[in-house]
């Protein structure tokens, strides 16, 4: 008799904790779709359900909805050009929607045609002002641009500055925000 209301005592926690989940991406979701003015006059939402004793709280607020959506930060490899022996990148940042920039570094590498790495770079990209485009050049490969297959974006090294909304920026939020693109004829810039 006991070990046939366990598998169904179980299955009602599990039942609960799939309902909590559910009604917190119901509110995110709805949150996003419906936009500021909605998100402005809904109170937040909190449910406090016992489980087995414990309490679970789901808490969605608009800033936890919108915390990893920061504007985009675009770096286009627009064009590689051969200065003597050495190939240099052109990198077009465009901080559209974005806070002003104090420092944006990044950790580069360019591999030839056949994926053997030729050389790590670390770029300094910044200040970049908010709602600008700025260009920059540096050294990309000790060989001649032809011999560059792609450049990947390895990491951020360093980013200080503010979003958009007014918080400061992390490495990790800026890694999460930029967009590489490669003009048409540059090799590919990829994550």
């Amino acid at each position: 008799m006991l070990t046939r209301g366990l598998p169904r005592s179980r299955a009602r926690i599990a039942l609960r904790r799939t309902a909590l989940v559910g009604a917190a991406s119901c509110v995110a979701l709805s949150l996003t779709l419906l936009g500021p003015a909605a998100a402005q006059s809904e109170t937040q939402s909190a449910e406090s359900k016992s489980v087995e004793g414990k309490s679970a709280e789901a808490t969605v607020t608009r800033a936890a909805v919108t915390q990893g959506a920061g504007a985009p930060l675009r770096i286009e490899l627009n064009k590689l050009e051969t200065a003597g022996e050495a190939c240099k990148a052109i990198l077009i940042v465009e901080n559209g929607k974005g806070g002003a920039i104090k420092s944006l570094r990044l950790d580069l590498n360019a591999f030839d045609p056949d994926g053997i790495v030729q050389k790590r770079s670390m770029v300094e990209l910044g200040p970049v002002p908010a709602r600008k485009t700025a260009l920059r050049q540096f050294e990309i490969s000790p060989t001649p641009c032809a011999q560059v297959g792609r450049v990947l974006l390895n990491d951020v090294a360093a980013c200080e500055g503010q979003d958009g909304s007014g918080h400061t920026l992390s490495r990790e939020s800026c890694l999460e925000r930029i967009e590489p693109s490669s003009a048409k004829g540059a090799a590919p810039f990829v994550r």
